[in-house]
């Protein structure tokens, strides 16, 4: 019976592979499913060991999520080239800004994850099953995108927090999955944030997926993801007046890095 079962498994991914290799919309579903899965896998693997060693919610949790996730890299053939971490050596708190491509974007943040940094959500993700549970032990902050005034409370007493407790922020400004190649406009939230607390922003640019992901056309393949941290700006002595200015500064200094991190440095020329 048993020789039975693991002949049956065999075909079935025998089967699979072979539907994998001649329909990429099939080998697209197969991988992200199987990205889902490792997810989930993750979390139950990582919830108990962070309420026994951490005992419940904390950013020091962190550091177990991230030793998790960083080896889902190894499932689908992606390797990260790494540049700048020193720059996340700032003394104090400090807000990371970095571009927002797809799914797979937790496996480039927690590449490069630094201790003592949490990560700025919408609070939909909060309900999504072992994951969410997962996002909550790791002590990432649940945002209601719908509601302005809701969301303005929470990153008011954000940063009071991230001042108090001496940890890093790290925020998607464009505020919603990309995967076109550019950069959406960014949302002022996380630079309003770093004024109101005085403190750095630092950016960090992801190349772009589209190379090896791309849902429009089913590409999920192996791939190289460069990824470059700047220098921070500065924010000392900046009012609200300066959001705009500092807002726009990080933006076209992150667009410019991700042209040339892509293997387009016409286009970083262009957007300069």
């Amino acid at each position: 019976m048993e020789l039975g079962w693991l002949l049956w498994g065999a075909a079935v991914l025998l089967l699979l592979h072979v539907l994998a290799e001649l329909s990429p919309a099939v080998g697209f579903a197969l991988r992200l499913c199987w990205y889902c899965v490792l997810c989930v896998l993750g979390s139950l693997l990582a919830a108990p060991a962070c309420l026994l060693l951490n005992g419940g919610r904390t950013v020091r949790n962190m550091r177990i999520i991230k030793n998790v996730v960083k080896t889902f890299k190894y499932f689908f053939g992606l390797k990260f080239e790494v540049k700048g971490l020193q720059n996340f050596e700032v003394e104090g708190p400090a807000i990371i800004v970095s571009n927002h491509q797809s799914i797979l974007d937790m496996m480039g943040l927690m590449e490069v994850l630094p201790d003592n940094c949490v990560q700025v959500g919408k609070k939909e993700l909060m309900y999504t099953g072992f994951v969410g549970l997962i996002m909550y032990l790791g002590g990432v902050i649940f945002i209601n995108r719908k509601s302005t005034t809701s969301a303005k409370m929470v990153m008011s007493e954000v940063a009071k927090t991230m001042v108090a407790e001496n940890v890093k922020v790290w925020v998607y400004p464009e505020g919603t999955r990309n995967c076109t190649g550019d950069f959406l406009p960014f949302k002022k939230g996380a630079f309003h944030l770093a004024i109101q607390a005085q403190v750095p922003v630092i950016p960090v640019v992801y190349s772009s997926f589209t190379s090896f992901y791309n849902p429009k056309k089913k590409l999920f393949t192996s791939g190289k993801i460069k990824v470059e941290v700047l220098p921070p700006v500065e924010t000392k002595g900046l009012t609200s007046d300066d959001v705009s200015d500092l807002t726009d500064r990080c933006y076209h200094t992150m667009r410019e890095t991700f042209f040339m991190l892509s293997g387009r440095p016409s286009e970083a020329k262009d957007s300069s």
